[in-house]
């Protein structure tokens, strides 16, 4: 990588900024065009890097560098910005197959990230053994749902949906099956792309998933009285690789009263992510352009961009987990920007309770007041939020969907420019921006971050977290897991 050529910062000759900021500059100076240009980088970083800009690959590097040449190069008279390296265990399927009862090749089929290894080159050969489906609480989704189910030394048949997919996994190797057979949980050829976490990478089968059609047709067939042999291959490469978040900030403003801002770079391992998160990624970067070019504001303006997001969260939870209390302290409002130019947007702005509004309230409002359906919606676990609500800092950001209809492409090859509604992102980061300069004026009305959370995943719970999956890596680190003799191979 040649990023570390770009570290000393202040070396950018330009303009001081010389004039004050306001919300309508800000939101003046966001221009489709741009926007279309930084997505149209990403998307040609992954087209020249074997088609993703995933943590571990060098797409993700090539962003990096790309980021930092804008942070760095252009913007460093006004920024100062540094790269926060990690170690974090990589995972990549390098071959995986289906192999039917009837002795067809399945297809298509897909992975999911951090899939365990079979023996190679012979996979696993085993009945097939049909377990029943709950979309209710989740098919085998829990204990109690396995009792009575025989799948010793099986390969286990097990609907996807409702719950996390790792869940069912652990379960059927508890209860003795040597691998298993995911079956999409929507029709049609498509399969969405999931981790199953590296926290869980030692105590799960390996797994195919196959699509809807293929799975309810052998479990018709198991119904019927038939008994059914297939055979599971995955060769899976498992090491610890470093990678990176990237941090820049505003040299003026109060560095003990921060708003931050943050969307991850990184994509899948499926495809190139223009929208996820190339849509966040841009908006950051042109929002910085913008903030670069004025003065006058109170507090500073801390710009993210998080690496192994789609791993696990690992560049958000680790920077989280790095931060001393009175670091935290200084951090007092964060905007998460995942995914906001779906091609068939829902307007999703991120709120729990009052503090979140505070934020979400200027998102919100601009929104509505230029037309978009905008509503709040409630934060999960799976962007790079989790780390500052942990933490207790109050935060909100928008979301516009995954999956269809609003992103059909999610986690898919074809998540590449034709997959942005160019509306939606334009008119996200202007209200990302009219925020950013509101609190970059003004963050008098919000409230302190909440340090005695009842949410037992505290700063402390965090950082375990973190080590917990990088005491993974020590295990299986320089090994492969495709298990050419049946255990783990040291490379």
């Amino acid at each position: 990588m040649k990023f570390s050529t770009l570290l000393p910062l202040g070396l950018a000759i330009g303009a001081s900024a010389n004039s004050e900021l306001t919300p309508d500059k800000v939101e003046a100076d966001i221009q489709t065009d741009k926007l279309q240009n930084v997505l149209w980088n990403l998307n040609k970083i992954a087209r020249d890097n074997g088609g993703n800009r995933a943590f571990g690959f060098p797409g993700y590097n090539a962003s990096i560098d790309f980021i930092l040449e804008r942070a760095v190069t252009r913007f460093g008279k006004h920024m100062d910005t540094y790269v926060q390296p990690f170690t974090a265990l990589w995972e990549s399927t390098l071959e995986i197959a289906l192999t039917g009862p009837d002795g067809e090749s399945v297809s298509p089929i897909s992975t999911l990230l951090y899939n365990t290894g079979t023996p190679v080159p012979d996979g696993i050969t085993a009945v097939l053994a049909d377990t029943p489906i709950d979309d209710t609480r989740g098919s085998m989704c829990f204990a109690d749902q396995w009792e009575g189910v025989d799948v010793e030394g099986k390969i286990a048949l097990i609907k996807r949906g409702t719950c996390a997919i790792a869940d069912k996994l652990k379960l059927a190797k508890l209860n003795g099956a040597v691998a298993a057979v995911l079956i999409n949980n929507v029709p049609g050829n498509n399969i969405i792309m999931a981790t199953l976490g590296v926290e869980n990478y030692p105590d799960i089968v390996p797994v195919v998933v196959a699509t809807y059609e293929t799975g309810y047709s052998w479990k018709e067939r198991i119904a019927a009285g038939e008994t059914l042999e297939v055979n599971v291959l995955v060769d899976a490469l498992v090491e610890e690789r470093e990678t990176y978040n990237i941090i820049s900030e505003t040299k003026e403003g109060d560095p003990n009263s921060v708003v931050m801002l943050g969307a991850h770079l990184d994509s899948v391992q499926a495809g190139p992510g223009v929208n996820d998160d190339g849509s966040g990624s841009a908006a950051l970067l042109e929002l910085m352009g913008s903030f670069k070019k004025y003065k006058g504001f109170k507090n500073k303006v801390r710009f993210a961009w998080w690496g192994a997001e789609e791993s696990g969260l690992l560049g958000s939870l680790y920077y989280g987990s790095q931060l001393s209390e009175e670091e935290a302290d200084k951090i007092k409002f964060y905007f998460n920007y995942d995914m906001i130019g779906s091609i068939a947007p829902s307007y999703a702005v991120y709120a729990d309770n009052e503090a979140h509004q505070v934020g979400g309230s200027l998102l919100i409002d601009y929104l509505q007041a230029n037309g978009a359906d905008a509503y709040y919606g409630g934060f999960g676990s799976d962007s790079d939020y989790v780390a500052f609500l942990e933490l207790g800092i109050p935060s909100s950001g928008i979301f516009t969907g995954a999956g269809a209809p609003e992103d059909p492409c999610y986690h898919l090859l074809c998540d590449n420019l034709e997959n942005i509604n160019w509306e939606a992102i334009t008119l996200n980061t202007k209200a990302a921006g009219r925020a950013a300069a509101e609190f970059a004026l003004n963050m008098d009305n919000v409230p302190p971050r909440v340090k005695a959370s009842p949410n037992p995943r505290s700063k402390r719970g965090m950082a375990k977290r973190f080590d917990a999956w990088a005491n993974v890596a020590k295990v299986v680190g320089k090994k492969h897991s495709c298990s050419r003799d049946g255990d783990l191979a040291t490379v």
